[in-house]
């Protein structure tokens, strides 16, 4: 079997009551089920980010302030991400949207899948997120996990608060086909990758 990939769940809520540790423990109990990859969590809480403040992109010089730097290291072992987001006001949080500017270099030519959470399963943060990751120069794949309406309602501490494991069998399929693609796309890209950087040495 081919090696591992390693991928990053990115908690991109901040809030003290926030409701994104509930699904980020499921889909780590998803991940662990697997042969083909490990995933690791990167807690934007954990990174204490400035809002962007350099004088470039680290796509074009290398990023100054050691808050940056600590979370570009972060990010860079990865193959792919996973993105956890709620939805706020039709888009991603301020918090990811600033983690998402201050590593660029760290992105380029890797996967990425989204788990939204809200009224309509963050659908529309998931397609504005994207965007960006596009800009990035990342790959978003299509599958994506959407917790939204009545399973929401049904694990959000706001309605029943009931376990994970009560909308499991809804997310499911949606889950193993967003870490199906990531693997597969993670694994490509990671050869590609490899490839160019051996054409250049």
């Amino acid at each position: 079997m081919p090696d591992k990939v390693n991928l990053a769940l990115v908690i991109s809520s901040t809030r003290e009551t926030r409701f994104a540790d509930k699904p980020a423990a499921w889909v780590h109990e998803v991940a662990a089920e697997r042969s083909d990859l490990t995933l690791k969590t990167l807690d934007l809480r954990d990174f204490d980010l400035p809002f962007f403040n350099e004088k470039a992109s680290n796509l074009w010089m290398p990023s100054e302030d050691p808050r940056a730097v600590r979370w570009q290291e972060a990010v860079e072992p990865f193959d792919g991400y996973v993105f956890l987001t709620a939805e706020y006001n039709h888009s991603i949080t301020g918090a990811l949207k600033n983690a998402l500017d201050q590593a660029y270099r760290q992105w380029v030519r890797k996967p990425f899948g989204i788990v939204g959470y809200g009224g309509v399963g963050a659908a529309r943060a998931a397609e504005h997120l994207r965007g960006i990751g596009v800009e990035l120069q990342m790959a978003p794949i299509r599958h994506a996990v959407h917790i939204g309406g009545g399973e929401f309602g049904k694990v959000s501490p706001l309605g029943q608060n009931l376990p994970m494991s009560e909308i499991d069998g809804i997310l499911r399929p949606s889950a193993t086909a967003m870490f199906d693609d990531l693997v597969w796309w993670a694994r490509a890209l990671r050869e590609a990758r490899s490839e160019t950087l051996a054409q250049a040495a």
